[in-house]
């Protein structure tokens, strides 16, 4: 699978969906950036500048201050694959994100979704 395209995307471009998605479900865009805070150490200022700068995908976790370490405790299946069971790399990293933001949009408590 040729995955360069979705690496290459930028996260500006992106990011609104996730707060569109979850949105429609009656959630926040505050929630979408806390989980992006708690995934990868990025923090509102920070983020910003991501955005801003529209960033792609394999920039924006490139220069992730760091990844949370209980990222293991993501499980399930997204977009048809299992997320315990993919390659370590970046592919992850982004079905890491998709996973979080659609478990934000079913309506799953916070702290579930931050593995707490």
């Amino acid at each position: 699978m040729n995955n360069t395209k979705i690496f290459k995307t930028a996260f500006a471009g992106v990011y609104p969906l996730y707060v569109q998605k979850v949105e429609r479900k009656g959630r926040t865009a505050e929630e979408v950036n806390e989980i992006i805070f708690w995934l990868t150490g990025y923090d509102k200022k920070s983020l910003q500048q991501q955005i801003d700068q529209k960033v792609d995908f394999e920039t924006f976790f490139g220069e992730a201050p760091r990844m949370n370490p209980n990222v293991s405790k993501i499980t399930g299946v997204i977009c048809g694959y299992r997320v315990e069971e993919m390659e370590e790399g970046l592919m992850k990293q982004i079905r890491y994100l998709d996973k979080l933001v659609d478990e934000l949009a079913k309506g799953k408590a916070m702290e579930k979704i931050l593995r707490k």
